[in-house]
């Protein structure tokens, strides 16, 4: 390839700088021609598709060898990891909950469509979901993007691969090179991609769509801002003792931009595993706590359930006491859990959530319908919140210095 070239030039260009070229030209296509942005969507189409499909296969690679081929003896940070998870995702539900009082907001509750959508009725439901997802086919969660149970199945190899021989050890190095290799290439594209996603986001909907209900947007949009730029910093600090906005500015660069516009954690999982080889972090560790996080990590999700939730609660005139709403909290932290990997699925537990109140279903659909209304915002900023948080939290626990 010619150092001159227009493919050498982009290939070893500024990457961030090329996915906001994509970005400025996806919104003026977008304005400007619905035909030429409809027909360009293909290129976001491909692009989301290439993450979805290559993300089951990185996991389980890249889990089963860095256990198969892990030294004994050597930390691999995970248990600090998980317990920032769950800390992350409480303190996202429970300043929603602190947020909604501050800002009370009610709906204006429309017929909602029938669907065929179906909520979970419980959290031992999620629960139990969870549980069956573990022990999934292998193969069947390879091809459905299953990321808890190709966890458990790519555990299970590479602890029953560590004492296998070192030709076989090197097969596994040689795989997972090979499709590191791959998931570069396909990242590299991902200016080709955003400015796809982007004409046909912008040619649909515009801004249009979005101002009948800007307070309880902006409310949210509020919320997971404060999330990112005030409660995770202060969680970075007291665990690293450092200044944390360097790693957040990094993360929202070169992770939250891109899932913002894919809106799914499960494809962005290849971005934030490239962006953690360049903070040079443990890979035995992020190469399990990065695929964890896009199905446990949900802060977004949190924010999501229970400010939907509590503007319903106040357009029906519900009381809600201290108690309550740290259950809420709660509640929305568990079921924010099982609201991965699906668009829009932290939406479809606004139910589950509401049963606390006792609001019927009925009207709970109703504001999932509001959800998904504001969904080209609200989903793409909580994608982008998760997922980002994601390589934050392991940041914090799994740098090699």
């Amino acid at each position: 390839m010619a150092q001159n070239g227009f493919l050498y030039r982009f290939f070893n260009g500024n990457l961030v700088l090329q996915i906001l070229i994509g970005i400025v030209l996806g919104v003026v296509v977008g304005f400007l021609s619905k035909d030429l942005a409809n027909a360009v969507s293909i290129l976001g189409v491909l692009f989301v598709g290439a993450l979805k499909a290559i993300a089951p296969i990185l996991v389980f690679i890249l889990v089963s060898t860095a256990i198969a081929t892990k030294e004994m003896g050597v930390e691999t940070k995970i248990k600090p990891i998980i317990v920032l998870y769950l800390i992350g995702t409480f303190l996202a539900a429970l300043v929603a909950v602190i947020a909604s009082f501050l800002f009370p907001i009610e709906l204006v509750l429309p017929d909602a469509q029938q669907t065929s959508l179906t909520p979970p009725d419980s959290v031992i439901t999620v629960l139990k979901g969870v549980l069956f997802n573990m022990v999934d086919n292998p193969i069947n969660a390879l091809q459905t993007g299953n990321f808890i149970g190709i966890l458990v199945w790519a555990v299970a190899l590479g602890f029953a691969m560590h004492y296998s021989s070192e030709d076989t050890k090197n097969v596994f190095f040689d795989i997972s090179s090979g499709v590191t290799k791959i998931v570069k290439f396909i990242i590299r594209l991902a200016p080709f991609g955003i400015f796809g996603l982007v004409a046909n986001t912008f040619a649909k909907t515009g801004f249009a769509a979005l101002f009948s209900y800007g307070k309880n947007l902006a409310l949210l949009v509020g919320t997971m801002l404060f999330i990112a730029f005030v409660v995770n910093p202060i969680i970075v600090f007291i665990k690293t003792k450092q200044n944390p906005f360097p790693l957040i500015f990094t993360c929202i660069k070169d992770s939250a931009i891109t899932a913002f516009f894919t809106r799914s954690s499960a494809a962005n999982i290849p971005v934030n595993m490239n962006l953690c080889k360049k903070l040079n972090l443990d890979e035995n560790t992020y190469s399990v706590s990065i695929p964890l996080g896009a199905s446990t990590n949900m802060g977004g999700a949190a924010v999501t359930i229970t400010i939907l939730t509590l503007a319903t609660v106040h357009t029906l005139g519900i009381n809600v006491d201290l108690g309550t709403a740290v259950l809420l909290s709660i509640i929305s932290a568990l079921a924010a859990c099982g609201a991965s990997g699906v668009a829009g699925g932290s939406l479809l537990l606004i139910p589950l959530a509401c049963s606390l109140f006792g609001i019927s279903n009925d009207i709970a659909l109703q504001v999932v319908a509001i959800g998904f209304v504001i969904g080209v915002v609200q989903d793409s900023l909580e994608t982008a919140l998760n997922s980002s948080t994601d390589v934050v939290f392991t940041a914090s626990c799994a740098s090699k210095a």
